[in-house]
């Protein structure tokens, strides 16, 4: 078992970084930053939950689109395309004015490298200057800290880890997001996964009614 004094400490040192954290979720047509592109970004700025970013924009005309990825987010190729939504640089310009309006722009979120590498890809196709810190925080390694610190194992498959988001959502007691992928949609549930996790509270007032289960 984890000593209880690393586990205090632990728990005050996130407890401390929670409330100046944004929670970043996006939508992309694939998995190479290169390739594919964002056509959507959710975000939660989570020292204020009224304060959220929620826009969708159209490919960039030579990405590619995979076909897992159409099924994940439920945006066909001809919409990812659509001329009438806005660029991908222009909604990069939109969250990066967002951003610049929260107090610590440490991105935290389920995989948020993936998110972060688009984010990055997507600045550096059009020389605008994002400024993400390098150090980002992950759920996944929360969700096993906390699992530690309470004696539970997480669950491994195939020599690795088998702890997905919706493995997350059922340990903190909330449902699974609900499918297609919507990255706002994504960008919430895992503001109040992290709460739970870090704050032992709800995030959102909609969640109060399921119980935390480490709590009951």
């Amino acid at each position: 078992r984890v000593p209880l004094r690393v586990q205090f400490l632990t728990f005050n040192f996130f407890y401390c970084m929670l409330n100046l954290m944004i929670i970043v979720d996006i939508e992309t047509t694939g998995t190479n930053p290169s390739a594919h592109s964002i056509i959507s970004i959710g975000a939660v700025d989570m020292d204020d939950p009224t304060r959220e970013f929620k826009e969708t924009c159209r490919a960039f005309p030579v990405a590619t689109v995979e076909k897992e990825a159409t099924v994940i987010n439920g945006v066909s190729q001809e919409e990812a395309f659509n001329e009438d939504r806005q660029t991908d640089e222009e909604i990069l310009k939109h969250f990066i004015v967002w951003m610049k309006d929260s107090r610590d722009h440490t991105v935290a979120g389920q995989n948020p490298h993936f998110d972060v590498s688009f984010l990055e890809a997507t600045a550096k196709r059009y020389h605008l200057d994002i400024s993400i810190p390098h150090r980002i925080i992950d759920m996944h390694s929360m969700t096993i800290l906390h699992m530690a610190n309470r004696g539970i194992n997480y669950p491994v498959a195939h020599n690795r880890s088998d702890l997905n988001s919706d493995k997350i959502m059922e340990y903190v007691g909330i449902p699974a997001e609900v499918r297609p992928h919507v990255a706002i949609n994504g960008a919430r549930i895992e503001a109040e996964a992290i709460s739970r996790l870090l704050w032992n509270k709800s995030f959102y007032e909609e969640y109060e009614q399921y119980a935390i289960p480490w709590k009951i």
